[in-house]
């Protein structure tokens, strides 16, 4: 095999590299955002029965969110949207 052979076969596979390594990329899917609802299922009756929204206020549960977000490590996001929900379902 000649230089000039080698050369296109060292480009030909450099590209076929890069061909491939481009193939291999995945571009990062955000995951499906969950409920409230689906959270409360999740993580609030995991650990205990969860007590029916209309036993406590809007602003009772807040209260518990904020301290089972700790408990239960919650991001700020889902432990809003738990309450959310607590409240909505609370009519």
């Amino acid at each position: 095999m000649n230089l000039k052979m080698k050369r296109i076969m060292v480009v030909l596979i450099g590209l076929l590299g890069l061909v491939l390594l481009a193939g291999c990329a995945t571009t990062q899917s955000t995951p499906m955002e969950k409920s409230g609802a689906q959270l409360w299922g999740e993580n609030c009756v995991r650990c205990h029965n969860a007590p029916s929204p209309a036993a406590f206020s809007d602003v009772e549960w807040e209260t518990i969110g904020m301290h089972m977000r700790v408990r239960a490590n919650l991001t700020k996001e889902d432990m809003l949207k738990i309450i959310e929900f607590m409240k909505l379902a609370n009519g």
